[in-house]
């Protein structure tokens, strides 16, 4: 009998033990700090669900609730589909489930209604096995209702806390590894890009563009994504869709506005956007480029550490007004990590401020019923400013023959 294969060795990029250990360290000094006795959150996707993949390196995905309980003083409990009340334990060295104890499974679905109550139930059995007087909640206005009330029904003498601000303002702030990952994951974007060049023509969907882009950042490692590209005649917006909306057919004198928003290896996400036109562009389209990269210059001269984000998107509105452009009312850049869009948003309403190591999206743009203006690069915060943009594609409209 051939020897059995350690799942561990499937990951296409594992983090670190000792980068994982900085982030359980890290947050436990908060816990210490505030009198947290454990700390409790629930992801389904890895789209917007990456709390749990950076407190375990798993991800959650497919829609099935995926809940970490993070242990002030004991390895961690999760709960997740499987078997029903099957509970497994773990030694500390755990080549998979790295700093984990036990995992507790339930067949749980969100379109069924009457399971949720199952990860609830499972969550608190962990729970009481140990002393929680205090318990920290990430991002609690997106656990489910009947998640979070049977937590409060059933805990009655433990008091609740929203701790995400806290775990925010460490994950936001990227450590070596990390940036090093986040680093490949622009470059596999620019060679996803480079395989559209190659391959887009005439005659093929809007669809079958982004299949393009999907089998080359998958071949590349890519885990997960999602790839908006929109085809109209010059003249006429076309701007980023959904791959639902994208059975159009490319014909010459056509342009596409494709957005690549995939993860790469060990799972960060990074993003990049640009246009292709099948023909000759008109000074109207290559002139709103380069507005907009005007734009994007303009804000990442503001971007340093220690300012503030809302006075750069107070700036970077401004500046769109003078220069004849409507002011932002979408994000137009944020924080990007195991997310495709975290902490800190560049927009009015959030608190934070610009920190050395921080990865930024900046994609400011603008549309009129003739042109969808659009550029969308990523950048770390350094010790001065911005660096240099991590994505080698070059910021042009791209004509193809």
């Amino acid at each position: 009998m051939s020897a059995l294969i350690d799942p561990a060795s499937r990951i296409l990029t594992r983090i670190s033990q000792t980068e994982l250990t900085r982030r359980w360290n890290a947050i436990r000094r908060i816990m210490k700090d505030r009198e947290i006795d454990a700390i409790v959150m629930q992801n389904t996707n890895d789209w917007l669900g990456g709390y749990v993949r950076w407190f375990t390196d798993l991800p959650a995905n497919n829609g099935y609730p995926r809940t970490v309980i993070f242990h002030a003083d004991a390895p961690m409990s999760v709960v997740e589909m499987g078997p029903s009340d099957v509970r497994r334990t773990f030694i500390p060295d755990e080549a998979l489930h790295r700093g984990v104890a036990e995992m507790l499974h339930t067949p749980s679905f969100t379109s069924i209604g009457f399971t949720d109550r199952d990860d609830a139930r499972l969550t608190i059995d962990a729970l009481r096995r140990h002393r929680n007087r205090t318990i920290g909640l990430v991002t609690p206005g997106v656990l489910p209702y009947a998640f979070v009330t049977a937590l409060k029904d059933q805990l009655g003498a433990t008091s609740f806390v929203d701790i995400t601000s806290d775990i925010d303002a460490i994950k936001a702030i990227k450590s070596a590894e990390e940036i090093m990952l986040i680093r490949r994951t622009a470059r596999l974007q620019d060679e996803v890009f480079a395989e559209v060049l190659n391959e887009i023509r005439p005659g093929l969907r809007d669809i079958d563009v982004t299949s393009i882009a999907q089998r080359k950042g998958q071949v590349l490692g890519s885990e997960q994504g999602i790839f908006l590209g929109g085809s109209s005649p010059l003249g006429i917006r076309s701007p980023f869709v959904p791959r639902y909306m994208q059975d159009r057919t490319l014909e010459r004198g056509d342009h596409l506005s494709l957005l690549i928003e995939i993860n790469g290896l060990g799972g960060f996400y990074t993003e990049i956007a640009r246009t292709i036109v099948l023909g000759k562009a008109p000074s109207e389209l290559t002139d709103a480029f380069a507005a907009v990269k005007a734009a994007q210059d303009h804000s990442l001269s503001r971007m340093k550490p220690g300012v503030s984000v809302r006075d750069v998107f107070a700036a970077h509105n401004i500046y769109m007004k003078k220069n004849g452009m409507p002011p932002e009312t979408r994000l137009y850049a944020h924080g990007q990590g195991y997310d495709m869009v975290e902490r800190p948003l560049i927009r009015h309403d959030d608190d934070m401020r610009l920190r050395q190591g921080m990865c930024l999206a900046v994609h400011p743009g603008y549309e009129s019923p003739s042109l969808f203006a659009v550029i969308c690069d990523n950048y770390m915060i350094e010790e001065n400013g911005v660096g240099e943009c991590l994505h080698q594609t070059e910021k042009k409209i791209f004509e193809i023959d």
